[in-house]
């Protein structure tokens, strides 16, 4: 068990996810500060918010989620940072601290189960064919932008890190994304995911009819 400094928001960020950052609350400007000063990587955890709002506390936070090492961070003036992290790692709540000076939780890494599931490789490409295909109808709707997921080799060589990528590149909410990141394992999550997807590939296919 180790404190981890916090940053709850209304997004998910998955493992080997991106997480691109405007600081600009005084007590999440201390908190990059300190940890740039800290030993090892700077890193932080990111949770999501299920209640509440971003700025100003009061949040309902989960208990479930992803530690993010800073890759990237600029100075835009003397009160706001732009930050770019990247999901590392799952990891669980125990307890959340006080929040003086800013969020922080008692934490334990969660590793996936079975992370190399019989059968993994080929449930990735059949899941990777569904996102392709709900994502090229959210694009009819105009919900989102043609993604790379439309276009040649979308996802990393990892058969598990490539079940994270996936909830990534799907066109579900944060609920939903959530769900993902709090299953088990991969072969789990993407049981899961074709689950969510015959809700999203119904509901965009209504809307186009």
């Amino acid at each position: 068990m180790a404190a981890m400094a916090m940053f709850p928001l209304g997004t998910v960020l998955l493992p080997g996810g991106v997480l691109p950052l405007h600081v600009f609350e005084p007590r999440y400007r201390d908190m990059i500060r300190d940890c740039l000063r800290a030993d090892g990587e700077p890193e932080f955890g990111q949770t999501l918010i299920m209640h509440g709002w971003e700025t100003g506390g009061g949040d309902d936070r989960a208990m479930v989620g992803t530690v993010a090492r800073m890759l990237q961070i600029d100075a835009i003036d003397q009160h706001r940072y732009a930050l770019i992290a990247v999901g590392t790692r799952r990891l669980r709540v125990n307890a959340w601290l006080d929040d003086d000076p800013y969020p922080r939780a008692d934490v334990d890494d969660w590793p996936d189960t079975d992370p190399d599931a019989p059968g993994l490789e080929l449930h990735v490409a059949a899941s990777l064919a569904r996102v392709r295909a709900a994502v090229a109808l959210a694009a009819q709707l105009g919900d989102q932008p043609p993604s790379e997921v439309l276009d040649g080799d979308a996802l990393v060589d990892d058969p598990l890190l490539a079940t994270y990528h996936l909830a990534t590149l799907a066109p579900i909410g944060p609920a939903d994304r959530f769900r993902l990141l709090c299953a088990d394992g991969p072969a789990h999550r993407l049981d899961l995911l074709d689950e969510i997807l015959d809700d999203v590939e119904a509901m965009l296919k209504f809307r186009l009819s």
